[in-house]
C-alpha cells in the first residue's frame, strides 16, 4: 500500500527487523520526518470471530490473542489495529504480553520460528462507528478504511490476522510487495 506521505508500505511492515531496529511504523514516520508512536489498548485471549477462526482453522468462538492498538502520527490518532495470533503460536510469548514487542511482531515470529513469507490483504470502506470515532477521536462519523491482512509462513501457516480501521482521508492504495526471496501474487 502507499500513499503520499509514505507511510502506507505493506511490504515493510510484515517483514522481520534486524536486531536493535525499531518496529516499521518507527521507522516509516521517522523515515517521513514526522512523529510515529502507538498506544497499546489490550492484550487478551478473546473469543475468535467468524474471520479469525477461518483463517487460523479454529471454530468460531475458540480462543486467539489480540494485540489492539491505536497508531498514532504527530500525536494524532491515524488507525487502530487488532493483530490475532494462535493461542499455540502466542500463549508464554511477547505476543501475549501487555506491552510493546522490540522490532514488531514480524521480528519476534521470526524469532520463534514463523518467518511471514505470505501476505494476503482485502480492503474495504465504511463509515466509523461510534467506538472508532471516539478511538480515533472524530467530531463526526467519517469514512474509514479497513484493511484485514493474513500473513503465513513458506508452509502456508497462517501465524497473524490483522485487522486495521484507518483514517481514509489522503489515503491511495496500490499493492505490489514481494516479501523474502519468494513472490507474493499482486493485484491491482
Amino acid at each position: 500500500m502507499s500513499s503520499e506521505n509514505g507511510l502506507d508500505d505493506s511490504a515493510g511492515y510484515v517483514m522481520a527487523q534486524s536486531a536493535g531496529e525499531r518496529d516499521a511504523w518507527s521507522q516509516a514516520t521517522a523515515g517521513a520526518q514526522r512523529s510515529g508512536g502507538q498506544r497499546l489498548r489490550e492484550v487478551a485471549e478473546v473469543p475468535a470471530s467468524a474471520e479469525v477462526a477461518e483463517a487460523f482453522g479454529l471454530p468460531v468462538g475458540a480462543p486467539v490473542v489480540v494485540r489492539r492498538r491505536v497508531m498514532l502520527l504527530d500525536g494524532r490518532p491515524v488507525e487502530l489495529t487488532d493483530s490475532y495470533y494462535p493461542p499455540s503460536i502466542a500463549r508464554g510469548t511477547r505476543l501475549a504480553e501487555p506491552r510493546k514487542i522490540p522490532g514488531g511482531a514480524p521480528t519476534l515470529l521470526k524469532e520463534l520460528g514463523y518467518e511471514l513469507r505470505h501476505v494476503a490483504e482485502d480492503v474495504s470502506a465504511r463509515l466509523a462507528t461510534d467506538e472508532e470515532q471516539r478511538l480515533l477521536e472524530l467530531e463526526a462519523p467519517e469514512p474509514v478504511i479497513l484493511l484485514r491482512r493474513t500473513s503465513s509462513t513458506d508452509d502456508d501457516v497462517h501465524v497473524e490476522v490483522s485487522v486495521m480501521t484507518m483514517l481514509a482521508a489522503g489515503r491511495h492504495l496500490h499493492y505490489e510487495f514481494s516479501v523474502g526471496s519468494h513472490d507474493a501474487q499482486t493485484n491491482r
